[in-house]
């Protein structure tokens, strides 16, 4: 063989070594899994949400949800399966960091999150989350799972459903509404 085709084939071998090379890195800032969420509503207890200093929890007693320590509100209808299916369309777009000093960048920290928890039958976490805005993409928000330190960006943004406001989730029951009225006239 002539030594300018064993040059050409040594660079050839070498670029395709070093495309490889490249694309391995890269997957490793792909997720694995694109889905965040496969908890069925069947087998949750209770969800936890907190922000800030606020929290709310909301209890599941035989088939029915209810908003812990407040006994005038009733949930509103399909407003945790709502949630649910929200839940279980998120997907993650991409890593964006996994440094544990980078959580306040993305609003993710402990002060900063909004945190999720579901509360499984047997009184243990079954899935915890902190979401965290995105402030360059409004339908778009941040996440962190499980007290992983990966955080995520993901394809749509859940936060605004996350309300820790017992109005939010529950309403006045009509039987309440009619009788006031009724006490007024």
């Amino acid at each position: 063989m002539d030594k300018k085709l064993l040059t050409v084939v040594g660079i050839l071998g070498t670029l395709v070594l070093l495309y490889f090379i490249n694309l391995g890195v890269q997957n490793r800032y792909s997720a694995d899994t694109p889905k965040i969420f496969s908890i069925t509503e069947d087998s949750i207890t209770k969800v936890v949400i907190s922000s800030n200093q606020d929290a709310i929890e909301l209890i599941k007693t035989d088939t029915s949800w209810a908003i812990s320590g407040n006994d005038t509100l009733q949930i509103k209808k399909d407003a945790l399966s709502n949630l649910f299916d929200r839940m279980s369309d998120l997907e993650k777009y991409h890593l964006v960091t996994s440094k544990e000093e980078n959580w306040d960048t993305y609003n993710v920290s402990a002060e900063k999150g909004t945190h999720l928890a579901f509360i499984n039958q047997e009184g243990s976490t079954a899935a915890y989350y902190v979401f965290g805005r995105s402030l360059t993409e409004y339908n778009r928000c941040y996440v962190r799972m499980n007290q992983d330190s990966d955080v995520y960006l993901l394809n749509n943004n859940i936060i605004y459903q996350l309300q820790v406001t017992p109005t939010f989730w529950g309403e006045v029951p009509k039987s309440l509404l009619d009788d006031e009225t009724k006490d007024t006239n």
